[in-house]
C-alpha cells in the first residue's frame, strides 16, 4: 500500500488516479486546507493533519505502507517571504513529524516532492542536479532543508528517498476528471485559461525586456501527468531496492510567457486582454530542467511534451470548472 500525503491536491490527486489504474492499494492523507476531497478518486481516505503528530503516528502504525509520497507542501513563493513562519512550520516541521512516525514504524521508503525553487538564481541554464543550491525565498530553502534532512535520515535510519524536482507542472487529466484547482490561482496556464473562460478580465503580463527572444520570462511546462509518471518510476526504484536519488523534473524545451499566450489564444480562440507591468522581483530570466539523469536512470519520457495539448487538457478542465460546455 503506498500511502500519498497531500492526495486531495493539485499533484497529489492525479497520483492517486494513476496508482488506482495501475492497481495499486492507496491510502490518501490530507487536512483539505488546499485540497479537495472529491479530487481522490478512490483508496482509503484520512483527513489527518500533519501537524497532528499522534494521528500521523497512528495511521502508520495501523497499516503496512510500502512507501509514502509526500505533496503536502505549502508553494505559493510570494506569500512564503510574507509569511516564513507558515512555511517552515508546514513543510519543514510537519514533514519531520511524518518522516519520524515512517522511522518508527520502519516505513524505509519516500518520495519527495522537491522543487526548482532550491537553485535559486540559475547560474546556468538548463539546470541540472549539481546546480548549486543557493535558495531565495523561504519556500525554497523550506524544501531544501528537508532534502539534507532526508540525506541525514538515510544515513542515520537507513531510510530511502528520491526528490524529484520540478520545475513549472501543468496541465489536467486527459480523461476531464480532476485537474487545477488552487485558490488563490498564481500559475500562468490557469489563470490565462480563466480569462479565456470569463472568470477574470485580464492577465498581467511581467517585463518584456528579459535578454530572451520575445523579451518575456522562459519557463519549463512538465504535464501533471508526467510527473506522476516519474514518482511511479520513483516507487518501483526504491520498492525494487534501489538507492536514494535526486532528480530535475521538466521537458528540457522552455517556452516563453509570450509562447505560452499565444498558445492559450490559438486553443480557447479567445483574445486573452493583457495588462504589461513591470518586472516581479526575483524572476529570473530563463528556467529549464536538465533532465538527462532521469531519463537515463529511469528511462522516464514526457508522453505530453506539446504546450498545445498541455493547453487542450488545462482548457478541458477550466470549461467545467467554469460551468461551460465541454466544447464551443
Amino acid at each position: 500500500m503506498i500511502l500519498v500525503v497531500g492526495g486531495a491536491g493539485y499533484i497529489g490527486s492525479h497520483m492517486v488516479k494513476l496508482l488506482l489504474a495501475q492497481g495499486r492499494e492507496v491510502c490518501t492523507l490530507d487536512n483539505l486546507s488546499t485540497g479537495f476531497r472529491d479530487a481522490v478518486l478512490g483508496g482509503e481516505f484520512h483527513q489527518i493533519d500533519l501537524a497532528d503528530a499522534p494521528a500521523v503516528d497512528a495511521l502508520m502504525a495501523s497499516r503496512r505502507f510500502d512507501a509514502v509520497m509526500h505533496f503536502a507542501s505549502s508553494i505559493v513563493v510570494g506569500e512564503s517571504v510574507k509569511d516564513p513562519a507558515k512555511y517552515y512550520r508546514n513543510n519543514v516541521a510537519n514533514t519531520l513529524n511524518l518522516l519520524e512516525a515512517m522511522v518508527r514504524h520502519k516505513v524505509g521508503r519516500f518520495i519527495f516532492s522537491s522543487t526548482a525553487a532550491i537553485f535559486g538564481e540559475p547560474q546556468r541554464v538548463p539546470i541540472d542536479e549539481d546546480h548549486p543550491k543557493q535558495p531565495v525565498n523561504p519556500y525554497g530553502a523550506s524544501k531544501w532543508m528537508i532534502e539534507r534532512v532526508l540525506a541525514d535520515f538515510g544515513h542515520a535510519y537507513g531510510l530511502k528517498s528520491v526528490c524529484l524536482r520540478y520545475f513549472n507542472a501543468c496541465g489536467a487529466d486527459p480523461e476531464g476528471r480532476i485537474g487545477e484547482r488552487h485558490d488563490p490561482e498564481t500559475h500562468l496556464i490557469p489563470l490565462l485559461l480563466q480569462v479565456a473562460s470569463g472568470r477574470r478580465p485580464n492577465i498581467s503580463v511581467f517585463g518584456r525586456d528579459y535578454p530572451t527572444p520575445d523579451g518575456t520570462c522562459i519557463r519549463d511546462y512538465i504535464h501533471i501527468e508526467d510527473l506522476c509518471t516519474a514518482h511511479l518510476l520513483a516507487v518501483d526504484h526504491l520498492v525494487a531496492g534501489g538507492d536514494s536519488r535526486a532528480f530535475n523534473l521538466g521537458n528540457g524545451t522552455g517556452f516563453s510567457v509570450q509562447e505560452v499566450l499565444e498558445t492559450v489564444r490559438r486553443v480557447t480562440g479567445h483574445p486573452i486582454p493583457v495588462v504589461d507591468s513591470p518586472r516581479r522581483e526575483g524572476d529570473p530570466a530563463r528556467l529549464v530542467a536538465d533532465s538527462t539523469r532521469v531519463r537515463q536512470q529511469f528511462g522516464w519520457t514526457p508522453r505530453y511534451a506539446d504546450l498545445d495539448l498541455i493547453v487542450r487538457h488545462a482548457w478541458a478542465w477550466e470549461q467545467k470548472c467554469a460551468g461551460m460546455p465541454a466544447h464551443r
